[in-house]
């Protein structure tokens, strides 16, 4: 009689750590194209602002190239003691919360106008689009000569034919960007603004489920009573969106200023004074420090607008 033969010994499989899920064979694969594109980001982007950022603690003045050395932290004392700096951080403030609340409701109203059906919708939401569409530098330029010119600007125009409607020749021309220049400013970018607000409460309004709006009406629930308790909180996400894009973007706005007034009359913002004072003042070091702190300022906004954003697509996958 012969002996069983010995059975042999199983194989160990090594199983994933707890909590961890297995990766799939081709996520390298489906990232590596990928790669070129976050070189190129890191490049483009990143290597700038570490070079900004060492410049930012030396003492660099191109009118004084012997006096070249490590400052430490006096550029950064400086620009917080500067009376320039701390009257354009007001500036900025006023101009983006002006620019953003009237640019919201605005572009509310729009949004509810457009979210009707009527006869032209397409060429009507096409033309107010077309604000958003035009080059920042040409906008402003369209603002300076077409529309504020005290000579032959479109607002004084307007003004001598309605005095001449009343028979009367000697209608007021202003001086627009003189007598009121951070209003001009304000102006010029809500009209560029306001598509933008638009398109993004257009797209909460379209997003909302009609069933829930239908049966308020069937249930005779006015279309005030709808729009406060139905349309407005489903809003409230899209609204916080829009107000942190257009403050990440109206912050950093430097063509409408330099533009129509060239940073004078209290207008300058914090991306003119950092214009000024590397391409007037030539003082690198400083000027990195201001946009430094512009950049770190920026990003505490766009933290809470990724936020946002993150929490309106986890409400969509739900």
């Amino acid at each position: 009689m012969t002996a069983p033969p010995l059975a042999r010994p199983a194989r160990r499989v090594r199983l994933p750590a707890l909590g961890t899920a297995p990766r799939p064979r081709g996520s390298w694969a489906r990232r590596a194209p990928l790669l070129p594109a976050l070189v190129f980001l890191v490049v483009v982007t990143q290597l700038p602002f570490l070079g900004t950022l060492v410049i930012s603690f030396m003492r660099w003045n191109a009118l004084e190239p012997d006096r070249r050395a490590f400052g430490g932290l006096d550029n950064y004392k400086a620009a917080f003691t500067d009376p320039d700096l701390r009257s354009s951080i007001v500036t900025t403030v006023v101009l983006t919360a002006a620019v953003v609340l009237v640019s919201l409701f605005l572009g509310l109203g729009l949004a509810l106008l457009l979210d009707r059906k009527f006869l032209g919708r397409g060429i009507v939401r096409t033309m107010l689009i077309a604000p958003f569409l035009v080059v920042p530098v040409a906008s402003a330029l369209l603002w300076k000569h077409a529309l504020y010119n005290a000579s032959y600007g479109f607002l004084n125009g307007s003004l001598n034919w309605l005095w001449q409607l009343f028979g009367s020749d000697s209608a007021p021309q202003p001086d627009w960007m003189t007598s009121n220049p951070l209003i001009a400013v304000e102006v010029s970018l809500i009209w560029q603004w306001t598509p933008f607000m638009m398109l993004i409460l257009l797209a909460g309004l379209q997003s909302r489920p009609p069933d829930i709006v239908e049966a308020a009406r069937v249930d005779g629930a006015s279309s005030g009573q709808i729009f406060r308790h139905l349309t407005f909180p489903h809003l409230r996400r899209y609204l916080e969106l829009a107000a942190l894009l257009g403050s990440i973007y109206v912050v950093q706005n430097f063509d409408a200023v330099f533009t129509l007034t060239s940073g004078g009359l209290g207008t300058a913002n914090l991306p003119y004074t950092v214009y000024a004072t590397f391409f007037q003042a030539h003082d690198y070091g400083q000027a990195s420090a201001e946009g430094v702190i512009v950049v770190a300022c920026t990003m505490v906004v766009a933290t809470f607008a990724l936020r946002t954003v993150s929490s309106l697509f986890r409400e969509e996958t739900r």
